[in-house]
């Protein structure tokens, strides 16, 4: 979050607002609907996935409880290593999941017309419309295809004398001149639907659907942001079409004249697009502020207590808020059990790097850009790169001699916030796999489906000292398998390797170096007519594994023998492996000040783990 934008309460906002209320369009998103009971755009990614997981899996979709942490967990994880879709957090999450999941327009309808049809109007609905009704709201968009706004101002409509009513003009893609209209004459108030209306023939989902918004409704949207302040509700800020037109107003000589006041649970939860939208309006002179509320309601809630309204329409919003309920809980007083119950192969990182050094390049690149150049120049760093901006691991130098197409020049540091950018925590994920393998028998593999560590293999030419000193090294791992750790799976002969896939994550407001062991197989590459989409290793991919997994049999007979004493030993090993060091910290590079940023870890040397948190008699049950 940048530091020039400041950071409003919901009670605060609404006082502002309520001194100019009619100054101010709002925007809606569909996390403005939650509270009505419409799926958000998160929770319909999440439907979406578990679907394509039992397809691809040959689950039934009433086995897996996508509400269950341990499901979640591994749903995502196979999203991890298959990069079906795009990673968490990438605008196209969404229009991929859902066109993966129904590839026709019409299915696509079907499923939002079966969504919205639960929906009852909210708390925060219900304000906007006596809003409307008291002339005090000219205009809501809404990427939103229900009809929650509208059903509201009916409502209210229906307590007010004929002459006092005011209905709002509702325009979707299908009718976008009357959005036009209402801008040409003034005639508010206007509801305008950006993707559809749930009864269109046409709404958009999909990215091809979502690349281009209606010419005529992006007028109207950006028009209007012309005239009057923009209050975003409930949006993630996913789509570019509807981001370009935000975006596109700062060109304007007075953007957002009343202000750019965006609506979120956090300030750390909004995406890169949406911070560069603001960063570029606090440029632009316009009044921007993030407003922390945790739903629609509460703000409506804020927004009712400081605005001047007729009984009537008080009374009217009143009736469908919630009660407060209080109501004694009795608190459990037993003790808990001894542990460890459940033993985590996961690390706690007690120290994560902070800054990296800023670069500034001549022109714009992407990571993987910059990465092949850095390749062919044979210079170690790790990067990540934002435009004509990159974050740097490694010998300042090195990289700037490297990176001589691009003139790329030491600029500072730049701050890392991997609970908020995606960058900064692939950054930190690249580097720590890269300091838990330096000075180890250990090679990194880096992909995007999820790096990983795998045991190196002894060369012909190795020294016998050296040789010497990783068999040591990796005696106790060795131990915990009671085999070698490298070698070639009988009668296939290809070769494989012991090693762990690692993740970095955040858990309870801390972090953790999780890892999971795995037997590495070098399945020779196919033709993609034969095996489309199969990985070195064979496994992890969908299409490997209809084509078939030919090490899959040797390798679950390898791992079938391992229980639960086993694998405590190999967690044990491992975790000393990754952690046992002359200092206290582990580093990328092992770098001085002077020559660069380098990116220093700490970790603790005992992984994690749980006790029960109710009183079942673990201990006491037989087979």
């Amino acid at each position: 979050m940048s530091n020039n934008i400041p950071v409003m309460a919901a009670a605060q906002f609404a006082a502002t607002l309520a001194l100019r209320p009619r100054l101010f369009s709002w925007f809606l998103g569909a996390g403005a609907s939650a509270a009505s009971g419409i799926p958000t755009g998160y929770a319909m990614i999440g439907d979406f996935k578990k679907r394509i997981f039992c397809r691809e899996t040959g689950y039934s979709l009433r086995e897996v409880d996508a509400g269950d942490r341990l499901w979640i967990e591994r749903i995502d994880d196979f999203f991890r290593r298959t990069a079906l879709l795009p990673p968490d957090g990438d605008p196209r999450e969404y229009s991929a999941a859902f066109e993966a999941v129904y590839p026709n327009e019409k299915q696509r309808r079907q499923y939002i017309d079966d969504a919205i049809r639960k929906g009852t109007p909210c708390f925060g609905h219900r304000m906007l419309a006596v809003l409307m009704a008291s002339k005090q709201l000219s205009c809501v968009f809404t990427t939103n295809f229900d009809a929650l706004v509208e059903d509201s101002a009916t409502e209210v409509n229906a307590l007010l004398p004929a002459e006092a009513r005011v209905k709002p003009v509702v325009a979707a893609l299908d009718s976008a001149d009357r959005a036009q209209r209402c801008l040409d004459e003034s005639d508010w108030p206007l509801i305008a639907k950006l993707h559809g209306d749930y009864q269109s023939i046409q709404i958009k989902n999909t990215d091809s659907e979502l690349e281009h918004q209606d010419e005529r409704m992006r007028h109207v949207l950006t028009e209007s942001c012309k005239r009057f302040g923009l209050v975003v509700v409930g949006y993630s800020g996913r789509d570019a079409s509807v981001m370009q037109a935000l975006e596109s107003v700062l060109r304007d000589p007075n953007p957002y004249p009343n202000g750019l006041y965006w609506v979120t649970s956090s300030a750390n939860r909004l995406l890169p697009a949406v911070q560069t939208l603001l960063d570029n309006a606090v440029l632009a002179g316009v009044d921007v502020a993030i407003v922390e509320a945790k739903t629609f309601d509460e703000l409506a809630a804020d927004l009712l207590a400081q605005t001047q309204l007729s009984d009537v329409l008080v009374e009217h919003v009143l009736q469908y808020r919630a009660p407060s309920r209080l109501e004694p809980v009795k608190l459990p007083a037993e003790d808990a059990r001894s542990f460890p119950v459940l033993r985590y192969s996961a690390l706690l990182v007690s120290e994560l790097p902070r800054v990296a050094r800023r670069m500034v390049l001549n022109k714009t690149a992407t990571t993987a850009d910059v990465r092949q150049q850095l390749k062919e120049q044979r210079c170690r760093a790790v990067v990540a790169a934002m435009g004509r901006e990159l974050a740097v691991f490694g010998n300042d130098a090195q990289v700037v001699e490297a990176l001589v197409d691009f003139e790329a020049q030491p600029a500072g540091t730049i701050e890392l916030n991997p609970d908020r950018d995606s960058w900064a925590l692939g950054l930190l994920y690249e580097a720590m796999v890269r300091a838990l393998s330096r000075y180890r028998p250990l090679l990194p593999r880096y992909k995007r489906s999820g790096h990983s560590l795998i045991v190196a293999a002894p060369r012909d030419d190795e020294a016998p000292e050296r040789a010497q000193e990783r068999r040591a090294r990796l005696a106790a791992l060795r131990s915990a398998y009671a085999s070698e750790l490298t070698g070639t799976v009988p009668q296939l002969g290809y070769p494989y390797q012991e090693g762990i896939f690692v993740k970095l994550e955040q858990i309870e407001d801390r972090w953790w170096c999780g890892f999971e062991p795995f037997t590495f197989v070098n399945v020779p590459r196919v033709d993609s007519s034969e095996g489309e989409g199969q990985d070195d290793e064979g496994v992890g991919r969908p299409a490997a594994a209809r084509a078939g997994d030919p090490a899959g049999d040797w390798r679950r007979e390898r791992w079938v023998q391992k229980y639960n004493r086993q694998w405590a030993g190999i967690i044990n090993a491992w975790a000393a492996l990754l952690t046992t060091t002359d200092s206290e910290t582990l580093s990328a590079f092992g770098l001085s000040s002077e020559q660069g940023v380098d990116a220093v870890f700490a970790f603790s040397p005992v992984t994690g783990w749980s006790r029960p948190a109710h009183h079942d008699n673990y201990f006491d049950r037989t087979k």
